[in-house]
Order: structure tokens, then sequence, then C-alpha cells
């Protein structure tokens, strides 16, 4: 029962060390958005992920603006990324995509936002516990972290290719059937004209026979 205590009171104090926000946002034609971050203090990392799930080509304009108007990152026409940087100064960070570049589609976005101090989270001392143990405990603890984090992060990569692979199935499917009604129609324009042909011929013929 202690030892369960234990490393759930790690746990909450290293939920407690990381703030991040996970959002799917709808950008519209010719939209600029972009959303904030506070950070409280020096050599911080913030984390920066997204992928564009629809519209368009997938793609899509990005920039991360710091303190001072800043530029941090930027980049056009990409579909993904995921960038770890360390903040070097105190304030508002902004995380701004722009879709100016389409004039009528619009692209659903996902990103996340996560900011978390650079120092271990300590672990709680229990009594009769030695310091190998704790630390040993401690390690497994951030290796499952660390694991949880990267499978979060395929989980998001499938779901992306998923979307992608599918869109591409419809536009594929889209295409096959406009191909397959246009062949019709040539073929039945062909088949209409081969008979007003060879009447005209036939009239053609019976007036010279008259």
């Amino acid at each position: 029962m202690r030892f369960a205590a234990l490393v759930f009171g790690l746990w909450a104090t290293l939920i407690s060390s990381v703030a991040a926000t996970a959002l799917t946002y709808r950008l519209e034609a010719n939209e600029k958005a972009c959303f904030h971050s506070y950070v409280d203090q020096k050599n911080v990392k913030l984390a920066f992920y997204f992928a564009v799930q629809s519209g368009g080509s997938f793609d899509v304009d990005y920039s991360v603006i710091g303190p001072g108007d800043k530029v941090i990152l930027e980049g056009t026409k990409e579909r993904q990324g995921d960038f770890v940087f360390t903040a070097q100064s105190i304030g508002e960070y902004r995380f701004c995509f722009n879709n100016e570049m389409s004039t009528f589609a619009e692209k659903m976005v996902d990103f996340e936002i996560a900011v978390e101090n650079e120092e271990r989270a300590q672990l709680p001392s229990r009594q009769g516990a030695s310091p190998e143990q704790a630390s040993a405990l401690e390690e497994s603890i951030f290796k499952l972290s660390a694991q949880l984090s990267t499978i979060s992060r395929n989980q998001k990569y499938f779901r992306t290719r998923e979307n992608r692979n599918f869109s591409t199935v419809r536009s594929t499917e889209r295409r096959i059937f406009n191909f397959s009604v246009i062949e019709g129609l040539m073929m039945v324009s062909m088949a209409a004209l081969q008979v007003f042909v060879v009447r005209f011929f036939f009239q053609g013929a019976r007036k010279g026979y008259v």
C-alpha cells in the first residue's frame, strides 16, 4: 500500500511539472490563427507538434514567435512538424497557423503545445527505502513516461496517415467514377453519331437511286 502511494505521489508530481494543450482547430480559408502560451521562467522546454488532418493538399504555413516579436520557428506549406526548443526569455509565445494561401479550402489541424520544466521532480522519501531503490523507481517511472509520450506521438502519426490515405482513396474513387461517367457518355455519343452517319448515307443513297 505504501509502495502504491509512493508511485502515485511521484506520478502526480510528474504531471504537475508539465503543462500541455492538445487541440483540433478548423482553419478557414484565408485565415490566420494564433495560440498563446505564457512562460514564467527561463530555460524551460517548449514542445510544439502539429499535423494537418484534412483539407487541400494537407499543408499549412506556421510560425512560432517569442517575446519581443522574435521569430523562433517558421515554415511554409508543411504537412506536420514536431519541435522542441528552450525558451530563453520570460513572456508570451505565439504559435500561429496561416491558411491565407488557400482561397476556398479549409484545413483541420491537430496541434499540441507543451511547457515542461527541465528539472526532474524529486522522489518523495519513504521510511525504510534505500536511495538505490528510490533512484531505480524514479528511473523506471521516467522511462514509462517517455514510452507513453512516444506511444501518443505514434498514435497521432498513424491517425494523420490514416486520414490522408483515406482522403486519397476518396479522391481516387471520385475520379474513377467521373471517368466512368464520361466514358459512358462518350460511348453513347459515338453510338448516336454512328447511327446518324449510317442513316445519312442510306438516305443519300435512296435519293440518288430515285
